[in-house]
Formats: C-alpha cells, sequence, structure tokens
C-alpha cells in the first residue's frame, strides 16, 4: 500500500511538472505607482520560487529587476548607458508599460537580502524598490 502511494505521489509531481520554468510556490501582488512598489518589504525562504505579479497604476512605464545591491548598481548604470534605456538581460528583469500587467518568476537560492528595483531614469535614486529577506 505504501508503495503504491508513493509511486501515485511521484506520478502527481511529475505530471504537475513540464519540466520548464520551475513552478513557483506562492504568488506576490505588486502595484507599481509614484515611484513606488506596494509592498516594500518582503520575507521568502531560502530556495522558495515565487512569481512575482507586476500591475503598472501610473502613466510612465516601469521596470522591476531582481539582484543584490551591487547587481542594483551595475543595472542602474547599463540602464542610464546609450539612449537612457540601456535594457534589460535575462530572467530577473520585467518592463511593464502604464495600466499594463506582467509576471516574473524568480528562485531565491541564496540568504540574505535581495533588491527588486525600478531602474527607469530617477526612480531607483527615489527609492523604488523592494527589499527582499531571504531566510
Amino acid at each position: 500500500m505504501r508503495r503504491l502511494a508513493l509511486a501515485l505521489a511521484v506520478l502527481a509531481v511529475t505530471a504537475c511538472s513540464d519540466g520548464g520554468e520551475p513552478q513557483a510556490a506562492r504568488t506576490v501582488a505588486v502595484t507599481m505607482k509614484n515611484v513606488a512598489f506596494s509592498p516594500a518589504t518582503l520575507s521568502v525562504a531560502k530556495g522558495e520560487t515565487v512569481t512575482f505579479e507586476f500591475t503598472n497604476e501610473d502613466s510612465v512605464r516601469h521596470d522591476a529587476f531582481v539582484g543584490d545591491a551591487a547587481a542594483q548598481a551595475d543595472h542602474e548604470k547599463d540602464m542610464r548607458s546609450g539612449d537612457g534605456h540601456g535594457g534589460h538581460g535575462g530572467d530577473d528583469a520585467v518592463t511593464v508599460e502604464p495600466g499594463k500587467t506582467a509576471t516574473l518568476t524568480h528562485t531565491f537560492d541564496e540568504a540574505g537580502t535581495v533588491e527588486i528595483g525600478c531602474h527607469e531614469p530617477g526612480h531607483y535614486g527615489g527609492g523604488m524598490k523592494i527589499v527582499v529577506t531571504v531566510t
């Protein structure tokens, strides 16, 4: 009986996984408005996968980039290169146009502090970030 239950559990997990993107343990709704994210802080467990659903309630474009403070500084510099919109690279960033919603899924692999920052001109410097504590 135990073997049957174990086999069914493995089958259920396998059937729910497409082998691609990590499956999020939870979804966090985030509002982007007035050069701020809401919520502005979040706690997650090490290894947890979270899908962020960003809704831009402003009349200007916002973005969200996941990384530690050094990665945020590098990304800010990259975004200021060239025409002022250096662009995002990788899977840890999303741009959200006014009135739109976009999602970003991230697995928090290391304990510590990570930020989600908006790097449209003046936004990150104005405090538009989410401080994520990974325990």
